[in-house]
């Protein structure tokens, strides 16, 4: 069976390429009752980690919701805690209770209809997803006994369904989309070239750290002062009640809604919807600003060869958002009939072996070093991947380097970034590899290397830096000294 996974945020949805059509699987809860996404939510009973449906039939003192918000940390690994209440778990065995979870929904849904082929999924990732979040997630889901075909970016995942379910709006003259994918947590957006069947990513941005859960925690903020309980000292369970109250007093709003109503354990508040809308709009207009860089800041789309912004994701349905967008780029706005579940159909299909579908994807964060220089006294940054790097034939992206060596150590620190400002330098960054290589032949037996003083030289050896990003996105980088035949990395 090939599916598409969208592990979000807040929910993760799955859809499954079936004979042309892409259905989304019905997740069971604890009662039987069948919902169309399995919440991402974790617990803790009986000191095994429940996960999903599951995991919300506790009491709430252990409940951990959106924890994949951890994966967007700029030091995340698989030891990060994760706080469950009073207790932690490391994240790589969160993940893989996760991923366990929708193996077995998928897998009950295999049982219902006799199928006993073995799962194979395409999982969608947000377009500026560090390697570390890459590789996370993917081991999570392989060691659940899913076979992952591919790894692709979600706001080019959408860009399949828009194609599959609108074809008549592309031309000649109108031969791109532009995808605002706005969910639980991350905010992702790609201008995808289509022709045909062929999809080219020319541009994507994100934002790892803004979605559906600031708005929740805006909303709970408002209503505590509205009831004046700002002040007020909670503990994790109830916190955790509160949110969930004011996600579900906003997922309710409709265009025409006129206040919010929240319960907030006795007092109940009401809130002016614009209100509201005002104060989470700066965020949403950084979510544009963000997009805005793909078309040049236009505040028009006629003189493009964008056929429409097309907007997905959970949080895409807030009424405020297609409203924001209309009034700086009019009727061109096409919200998605299924926002929430647009990129799993989307990876469904391109988990479709009988389309002929094909996508050429672009990495939406560069790759870069910075280097010690002056003998140590100074450091300068080096970009070596730049933004929107295309990627050769067969999908990855290589970058070699080569150059004498000036230094009797080499301290090298490899960073992933999303931007860089005015002056060069990056910006929300992650730690990629730190390398440090000795130059010295007589310094490669040192324990440790890191305490050894970074002193200029001459004539140094050959040094070859080797980047290679994966059609998966995940990076890796080596420094060989052919001299020497030294390779570190």
């Amino acid at each position: 069976m090939r599916v598409g996974i969208d592990f979000g945020t807040t929910r993760t949805v799955v859809a499954v390429a079936d004979r042309g059509n892409y259905p989304v699987i019905a997740m069971r809860d604890a009662w039987g009752d069948s919902h169309d996404y399995l919440p991402s939510a974790v617990a803790l009973r009986d000191d095994e980690i429940t996960a999903g449906w599951e995991a919300l039939t506790g009491d709430g003192a252990t409940l951990a919701r959106s924890f994949k918000r951890l994966l967007a940390d700029p030091s995340v690994n698989g030891r990060t805690p994760v706080r469950m209440g009073e207790y932690s778990r490391p994240l790589y065995e969160v993940l893989s209770a996760y991923a366990d979870e929708v193996a077995r929904q998928i897998r009950r849904y295999q049982e219902e209809i006799g199928d006993t082929s073995t799962i194979q999924a395409v999982l969608g990732v947000p377009a500026n997803a560090s390697s570390a979040q890459r590789l996370l997630t993917l081991d999570a889901f392989m060691r659940a006994g899913i076979g992952v075909l591919a790894m692709v970016n979600e706001p080019s995942a959408a860009a399949f369904e828009y194609t599959h379910r609108h074809p008549r709006t592309l031309n000649s003259k109108r031969s791109s989309i532009l995808v605002y994918d706005l969910g639980g947590g991350t905010f992702d957006t790609s201008l995808v070239h289509i022709d045909g069947t062929a999809h080219t990513v020319v541009s994507a941005r994100g934002i790892s750290r803004l979605g559906g859960d600031d708005f929740d925690e805006i909303l709970l903020t408002m209503a505590l002062k509205a009831a004046d309980r700002e002040g007020d000292a909670f503990g994790y369970r109830m916190r955790s009640k509160l949110l969930d109250e004011a996600r579900s007093a906003k997922e309710q709003l409709k265009p025409q809604s006129k206040r919010l109503v929240l319960d907030l354990g006795g007092d109940v508040t009401f809130i002016d919807v614009n209100d509201f809308y005002d104060e989470i709009r700066p965020l949403i207009a950084r979510t544009i600003d963000s997009m805005a860089q793909l078309i040049g800041y236009e505040d028009s789309l006629t003189d493009t060869d964008i056929a429409g912004i097309y907007l997905v994701g959970g949080s895409s349905a807030l009424p405020v958002v297609p409203r924001m967008l209309r009034e700086r780029y009019a009727r061109r706005v096409h919200r998605s009939p299924i926002p929430g579940a647009s990129t799993a159909v989307g990876l469904a299909i391109a988990a479709d072996p009988s389309t002929d579908f094909n996508l050429v994807d672009r990495t939406a964060r560069g790759i870069g070093v910075f280097r010690e220089r002056d003998a140590g006294e100074g450091v300068t940054f080096d970009p070596l991947v730049g933004l929107d790097t295309q990627p050769d034939d067969d999908g990855i992206i290589r970058v070699t380097r080569r150059y004498r060596a000036a230094h009797n150590v080499g301290v090298f620190r490899f960073v992933e970034y999303t931007e860089l400002n005015e002056n060069g330098e990056p910006g929300d960054m992650a730690l990629l590899k730190e390398v440090i290589v000795p130059f010295e032949a007589g310094l490669s037996a040192r324990p440790d290397l890191s305490s050894i003083v970074v002193e200029r030289r001459d004539h140094g050896p050959e040094v070859v830096e080797k980047i290679r990003i994966n059609a998966d996105g995940i990076a890796r980088v080596s420094i060989e000294l052919p001299e020497t035949g030294l390779v570190v990395g």
